[in-house]
């Protein structure tokens, strides 16, 4: 059975008290979350020590920590850079690769986030992999092929075993982020179900079967019930609506 994943992406937001705070409220009010259902905060890299410690206090079962990007270099002359050991070694368990954001604003290419994606599975962490299109690409009806370069040029080099122990996929329409525009349930519907028959192409049906896929553009307390029903859609990477608690608390509740 898939996992059904509710991961929220602080971006570059809170101070951390408010992100302290924010984690407390989360996890004290929860449902219980039993082994097929995760909640994943991605914090800003100076907030992991501390909302790792936050996790570890309040002991709650199924609760993660998750970075927001990587470097690819085990270390070296990079300057304001993060190496994954050092996201290890502070507790992060996923990192999110490839979200637009990086793509637009620090031209992430499809190889530089393959590079990426291999030092995450060498080093056995979860890679949240976002992809997704602009508007003009789903205006001239190009987002299937779109969508499929990046997953090929970035994903589907991995074997089996690394995609369906490594790997999270999350789709998110760019069109859609962070401008109150949720692509439809039959929009996201038909991009989670094409991804998944691309896994199931390239690999086999039994892994596209358990690999999750969220959905990433605009989801909110509002919506989040309606999108989580669809057939394969597994939950949500969650932006704004992931910086307060009574905004958050419904998105986890529609796992259920």
């Amino acid at each position: 059975m898939r996992k059904k994943i509710v991961a929220g992406n602080w971006k570059m937001n809170m101070t951390l008290a408010d992100g302290e705070a924010l984690v407390e409220e989360i996890m004290n009010k929860s449902p219980e979350l039993d082994d097929n259902k995760q909640v994943i905060f991605c914090t800003p890299f100076t907030h992991l020590m501390l909302i790792d410690d936050t996790i570890t206090e309040l002991s709650k079962p199924n609760f993660f920590l998750g970075a927001q990007n990587c470097n690819n270099n085990t270390s070296g002359a990079y300057t304001g850079e993060i190496s994954i050991s050092m996201l290890e070694e502070v507790g992060v368990d996923s990192v999110i690769i490839g979200h637009s954001e990086r793509r637009q604003y620090y031209a992430e290419s499809n190889e530089f986030l393959k590079s990426k994606v291999d030092a995450l599975v060498e080093n056995d962490l979860q890679v949240i992999f976002c992809c997704g299109e602009s508007l003009e690409i789903r205006e001239a009806n190009t987002q299937n092929e779109f969508v499929a370069k990046q997953l090929e040029e970035s994903l589907f080099h991995l074997d089996a075993a690394q995609m369906l122990n490594n790997v999270v996929i999350a789709y998110e329409p760019i069109w859609a982020i962070g401008t109150g525009k949720t692509a439809t349930t039959a929009q996201a519907q038909e991009m989670h179900s094409y991804i998944r028959s691309l896994i199931a192409i390239k690999y086999n049906n039994e892994i596209a079967q358990e690999i999750s896929i969220l959905y990433g553009g605009s989801c909110n307390a509002t919506n989040a019930k309606e999108l989580f029903a669809c057939e394969d859609v597994d939950g949500g990477l969650i932006g704004g609506a992931a910086l307060k608690a009574d905004t958050f608390l419904p998105i986890i509740e529609a796992m259920f």
